[in-house]
């Protein structure tokens, strides 16, 4: 019996060991197999990667450092003179169009540029746009910040320019009418035109005409004061813009003005036109309300 018992230990050691021998091998086997679907599904991964960056398209803009850029009216984070935009993956061979528009203010606080550019691009391929500049023959806006002009400007600007009842007086960015309406209510010009890019100016220039009792002699319209063509009727040509927008404008008026028409400009120079006459205007100083310490 005591034999027996040692060969059935020995066996029962045996088996015990060959099972968890098993069981180990197993183990590896797991790990082994896992390892082996880690590694094949890696390539798998970097695969489907590259297969999306084919498919998306790339946008590089190069804007003014300042201005906020919108893509299909949603305002964008970036900052900076160059900003890179990359499109979800695309159907492959079929083009794609976004809406870029860039807007900023210079120094000067008194414009606004407004640049648009409509962008086609495809899947895999890179576009690069030049938006830092506004090109306003493309379509481009420039705002000029509405600033009312004092009355006693507006008095010295008629009488430097000679307005009188033959005269035809237009406006060039006339805000809300009033150098328009004081030109033929006031100096008895034959006609006023006024013109600006704001409709909402339009509409309080037309509702000034009206309360003056002038509305049938004054024409106020909306639109770019650069694409203006019946600027040659003018007799007498009002400005108060900017210095850059006065520039694009002094070849269309040099051009298109009749001899003897004159030009009066607010502040801001014609570039290397130099006036035949210029004057200084005083104005008085607004009360400044005092608070004690």
């Amino acid at each position: 019996m005591q034999a027996i018992r040692r060969l059935v230990c020995p066996l029962g050691i045996f088996r015990e060991n060959e099972v968890t021998t098993m069981s180990r091998s197993s183990l590896l086997l797991r790990v082994a197999l896992m390892l082996f679907a880690a590694l094949l599904t890696a390539p798998v991964l970097r695969g489907q990667a590259a297969d999306q960056r084919e498919r998306q398209a790339v946008v590089v803009v190069r804007v003014h450092p300042e201005a906020t850029l919108t893509v299909d009216g949603k305002e964008t984070r970036q900052t900076g003179e160059r900003r890179r935009f990359v499109s979800p993956p695309l159907e492959p061979g079929k083009k794609y169009t976004y809406t870029f528009v860039a807007e900023w203010m210079p120094r000067n606080n008194y414009e606004t540029y407004k640049v648009t550019r409509k962008v086609t691009v495809e899947a895999g391929k890179t576009v690069e746009i030049d938006m830092s500049e506004a090109d306003l023959k493309k379509g481009d806006i420039l705002f000029i910040r509405f600033v009312p002009t004092p009355p006693e400007v507006i008095d010295a600007m008629m009488k430097l320019a000679k307005v009188g009842e033959d005269d035809v007086v237009y406006d060039l960015g006339c805000g809300d009418g009033s150098l328009v309406i004081a030109a033929v209510k006031q100096f008895h010009a034959k006609r006023g035109v006024g013109i600006d890019l704001d409709p909402q100016r339009i509409r309080e220039a037309k509702a000034k005409a009206k309360e003056a009792g002038v509305e049938d002699k004054v024409e106020f319209r909306q639109g770019n004061v650069l694409e203006v063509d019946d600027i040659a009727k003018a007799t007498v040509v009002m400005l108060y813009m900017s210095d850059e927008m006065n520039q694009k404008l002094m070849p269309i008026l040099q051009k298109q003005l009749k001899p003897g028409a004159r030009i009066v400009s607010h502040r801001f120079t014609m570039g290397g036109w130099q006036p035949d006459k210029t004057v200084t205007v005083d104005l008085p100083q607004e009360d400044i309300p005092e608070e004690k310490l």
